[in-house]
Order: C-alpha cells, then sequence, then structure tokens
C-alpha cells in the first residue's frame, strides 16, 4: 500500500494513550496534534517546557481529548528517572497504547575519523539508548494495553551508512535492529514494534543537516502524518519488526 496516501478514519485513535517523545517541534509537534485530533490522548515529551505548554493549549482548543506533559532530560536520564516515568503514567493513566520515539538529535556531520567522541555519546543516548530504556521500562503498561504499537523514527541512513553522517547514521542503523529484535522476540503478542523513516522533511533538524536546501521544496511535518497515524493505529495490527518509509 501507499502509506503516504492512507485515510484514517476520524475516530482511528478514540481513547488511546500515546507516549510522543520529542513533541516540541517539527514531526513530534505534528504527530502530536495529528494523533490528538483522531481522539488520542497524548503525553508530550520534550526538553523544554514552554514549547510543550503551547502545543499542550493548541491541542486544547481544537477540543481534542486533554494532553499531559512530561519533561524529561533524555541525554542525562537515570533509572530512577525511568521508575519515575513509569509511576507517573501509571498512576494517571493505568496503561499506555503507544509510544512515537521521535526526539533525535543530529550530532555532527563530519568523518568518523574527525568525529567528537563527546558528540558520539550524546548522540547515542538521544537516539539510541532513550528509546530501548525508555520501551523496556514502560513494557509493563503496554503489556495492559488491548493492542499497542511502538514506533522508532529511522532515517535513509538508518539503511545504510552514509558517509560523514557518522553517531546519527549508527544510531539509526542500531534503532532499526532495536525494533526488529523486541518484534522477533515478541515480549507480548498484544505489542507491536515497527520503524517509520520520514523521510526528506521541512524540520529545523533536516535545515542544519542541509543549509544549502531550500526548505520549501520539502513536504511538512503534517503532510506525512497519514503514515503515523497508519502505524498507531489498529489498521497496522498485522505489521511487527517493518521499516516504512512515511513518503512511499
Amino acid at each position: 500500500m501507499k502509506y503516504s496516501e492512507y485515510q484514517p478514519r476520524p475516530d482511528l485513535l478514540k481513547d488511546r494513550i500515546i507516549l510522543i517523545t520529542g513533541a516540541g517541534d517539527g514531526i513530534g509537534r505534528a504527530a502530536a496534534i495529528s494523533y490528538a485530533l483522531h481522539g488520542a490522548t497524548v503525553v508530550l515529551h520534550g526538553r523544554t517546557l514552554n514549547k510543550l505548554e503551547v502545543i499542550y493549549d493548541e491541542i486544547e482548543s481544537l477540543g481534542a481529548p486533554q494532553p499531559a506533559i512530561l519533561p524529561l532530560q533524555l541525554s542525562s536520564a537515570s533509572e530512577r528517572d525511568y521508575e519515575l516515568l513509569l509511576d507517573t503514567l501509571d498512576r494517571q493513566f493505568g496503561r499506555l497504547d503507544g509510544i512515537l520515539h521521535n526526539a533525535g538529535i543530529l550530532g555532527e556531520r563530519v568523518p568518523l575519523a574527525d568525529y567528537p567522541v563527546n558528540v558520539w555519546d550524546d548522540v547515542m543516548a538521544v537516539n539510541l539508548r532513550a528509546p530501548f530504556v525508555i520501551t523496556q521500562a514502560l513494557l509493563p503498561l503496554l503489556e495492559k494495553s488491548k493492542h499497542a504499537s511502538v514506533v522508532f523514527a529511522s532515517s535513509g541512513v538508518g539503511r545504510e551508512a552514509r558517509e560523514c553522517w557518522g553517531a546519527y547514521s549508527v544510531s539509526k542503523i542500531a534503532i532499526e535492529a532495536v525494533s526488529q529484535l523486541f518484534a522477533k522476540e515478541r515480549v507480548n503478542s498484544n505489542i507491536r514494534f515497527n520503524c517509520i523513516n520520514p523521510g526528506a522533511t521541512r524540520t529545523a533538524m533536516r535545515a542544519k543537516a542541509y543549509p544549502n536546501e531550500d526548505p520549501k521544496t520539502l513536504p511538512t511535518p503534517d503532510s506525512i502524518m497519514p503514515a503515523y497515524l497508519y502505524l498507531m493505529g489498529e489498521d497496522s495490527l498485522h505489521m511487527n519488526g517493518q521499516s516504512i518509509d512515511a513518503q512511499d
């Protein structure tokens, strides 16, 4: 099927509780609003509280279910932070129906021979360690869902290493493996794990990676949401361990 042409029904995510990391702007923000408009209660994660508050207000003004805000610094989060995350979500909602692991950082666009080790560690912490640890920590809540969907953010450079993409490319290749391992090990038959590659999209990260590119030539985050809705809703119940392209 062409994921970009998927037409979700208006109540696709009604009564579902979905955590979105990196919801402050770009694709995460678009997904938060889109999921909320399709009936989900979205839990907004991000580094910058005031950005999350703006999106919170926007979702409320649209008449969508009241969201929740969950600030957490992924690059430095401890085991205790994740225990608190589990406790908070358990107390507030009692279950979790989906996670969109959207948060990510670009790192440096330099050859591996010159790659700063401290930047490497930050990229791995946010792009690889955090999605793995969050998923592992929240499995007890995902297991309480009738059918839960965990979606990891991949990339074209996560399918094949590309020169000068360094830690970002390595982290995305590894996250594809994390998704496949969770899927193959079938921790619970009610939970499915898949990857999505947004493709070239009009975001701040893309502009940083390609400073000479005209962003107006790229699709907006809103325009790629059909694929994000598809993976999070019940029309994709048969998909597990797959990696799709949002613009296909």
